[in-house]
């Protein structure tokens, strides 16, 4: 007899994409990453944690880290770094700035995703919807797009982040 969850449709997973050079490990907890005087306009990125079955993650813990309005990363401090768990119900809040692109990279923020203490982590890059530049990035991935729409003080996307549990 099958079980629930095998007769469950099963979500595609978050793709995983490499690092790159410029994380930094131990950053402080926080769910504001863009300290006063970051360079950019004001971005919040909301979402969830889900497991394949979109069941949420609570205590998921998530680390972010990004360039700021002109391209640049921090690397001598966190600025624009910082890492938090979700809530009871899986969800997350990050507020900060929207990147800007450089060199041959498009727009984009870092993300590691670790649904359990036993779970593996996942390492991701979550890009932009229509940037110019998804088309010339090559570790760009339309499974890590976000869908940014206006308010009054900048841009709110959401993505659901669906993380490996085994």
């Amino acid at each position: 007899m099958f079980g629930r969850k095998t007769l469950e449709k099963k979500r595609v997973p978050t793709p995983a994409i490499e690092e790159g050079p410029y994380y930094k490990p131990n950053s402080p907890e926080r769910q504001v990453i863009a300290e006063p005087g970051v360079y950019g306009s004001k971005l919040i990125v909301e979402g969830r944690v889900l497991d394949v079955y979109g069941k949420s993650i609570a205590h998921a813990w998530m680390d972010f880290w990004q360039a700021d309005g002109k391209g640049q990363y921090d690397n001598a401090d966190f600025k624009l770094r910082g890492h938090q768990f979700t809530d009871k119900n899986g969800r997350y809040y990050l507020e900060t700035v929207r990147p800007v692109g450089y060199e041959n990279r498009a727009p984009h923020i870092h993300a590691k995703v670790r649904a359990t203490e036993n779970s593996p982590i996942l390492t991701t890059q979550l890009f932009f919807a229509g940037d110019i530049k998804n088309a010339t990035d090559l570790i760009y991935d339309e499974l890590a797009v976000m869908y940014a729409r206006k308010f009054k003080d900048g841009e709110k996307v959401t993505f659901d982040f669906v993380a490996p549990t085994e």
